[in-house]
């Protein structure tokens, strides 16, 4: 089992780090090297995403070429093992794409590859969005380098947005591009490198601009249902075990979250004056952070990123993408149940459902 330098397991890190960090903004890439694609957004932010993106691509090799090199040191060449026949099991036993994506390998030689700017204004807990070419319109802006997102979120903070900053690990495109299996995805285990190729392929499978509810909730179900494959295939009930608690605790911290931006939203339309919205604001934070720490001590889990969260002061824009990612999701997994677990069909029937208007795909998957 893959573990931190401090010696804990990556596993127990999961609540908030190897799946809902990428969850922030699953698509960075998808704006960002789109908008290079497509030649929209102002020319600093292209130049950034067409060569950032160029620098990832560029410097991208086969994997199996970097297996056989008997430089690789041996975890990584076990690692990469791994990721090939996930990738094979993802196309032979999930009907997800086969194509060129996470094929090949690039160490980018930094934690993250990208860094995402959330942003909310100071009384709402509607996501600021910034929309492109093909992606459509999406609550984030995708840095490839931190210091240009820090830049660019003081920037938002000027103008009186509260503001997130986070690390990506990994992004899609798509299938526009070949996109690699990258280092800064390695450190998170083999079950959640699984969990990612199976989500991605999931976004190239099917996606709907200007409905990231819809997107993420799909692809959640296919990376959740896909993973229990998987480690069922690897014949792991163990490891299955493992996930559904931690899932379990996923849900409930995004439950506590949502519970909060549905109180914020009242408050925030209530009409009171400034200053006194302003002090029952940061009431509802303070309880939330209260809550966050009872929740870790009942499920016994910790939440690294919740806890980075409290340190630097809980504001909307952790809030604003709770919901993309769980609203739908019940509804998706009672879509698979009724299609009695076939890959294919469940595909077809949300394909349908990607056609029906967004409010009727609401009223069937999402929460109100």
């Amino acid at each position: 089992m893959v573990t931190d330098p401090s010696g804990r397991s990556l596993r127990d890190w999961r609540i908030l780090t190897a799946r809902a960090v990428r969850r922030t903004a699953r698509l960075a890439g998808v704006a960002l090297t789109l908008a290079a694609l497509g030649g929209c957004a102002s020319t600093l932010y292209l130049m950034q995403a067409a060569v950032g993106e160029w620098h990832v691509i560029h410097a991208r090799r086969p994997i199996v070429d970097v297996i056989d090199n008997p430089d690789t040191p041996q975890r990584l060449v076990r690692e990469l093992g791994e990721v090939r026949e996930a990738r094979r099991f993802a196309s032979q036993q999930l009907d997800l794409p086969n194509n060129d994506s996470y094929r090949t390998y690039v160490n980018i030689g930094r934690r993250y590859v990208v860094w995402n700017v959330v942003a909310a204004p100071e009384f709402s807990v509607k996501p600021k969005q910034w929309c492109f070419p093909i992606a459509g319109c999406v609550a984030y802006r995708g840095y490839f380098h931190k210091r240009s997102a820090e830049a660019f979120a003081a920037h938002l903070k000027r103008r009186g947005y509260d503001v997130l900053i986070e690390g990506v690990p990994a992004y899609s495109t798509l299938g526009r591009l070949p996109d690699p299996i990258m280092s800064s995805m390695m450190r998170y285990g083999s079950d959640e490198l699984a969990a990612m190729i199976f989500h991605e392929l999931a976004h190239q499978l099917l996606y709907v601009p200007n409905d990231s509810r819809f997107d993420e909730a799909f692809a959640m179900t296919v990376e959740n249902d896909g993973l229990k494959r998987w480690l069922r295939y690897r014949h792991e009930p163990g490891r299955i075990a493992e996930f559904e608690r931690l899932d379990t605790a996923d849900r409930a911290f995004a439950a506590l979250l949502r519970g909060t931006r549905e109180r914020l939203a009242r408050l925030y339309s209530s009409k009171i004056p400034s200053a006194r919205m302003l002090r029952r604001k940061k009431a509802v934070f303070a309880r939330l952070a209260r809550q966050i720490r009872a929740l870790e001590r009942r499920l016994h889990v910790r939440a690294p990123v919740y806890n980075r969260w409290i340190r630097e002061g809980l504001n909307n824009a952790d809030l604003v993408s709770v919901g993309t990612y769980y609203d739908c999701l019940p509804g998706f997994e009672r879509l698979l149940k009724r299609e009695q677990g076939n890959l294919p069909r469940f595909y077809a029937a949300a394909r349908r459902l990607a056609h029906e208007p967004r409010a009727e795909r609401d009223r069937k998957l999402c929460r109100s």
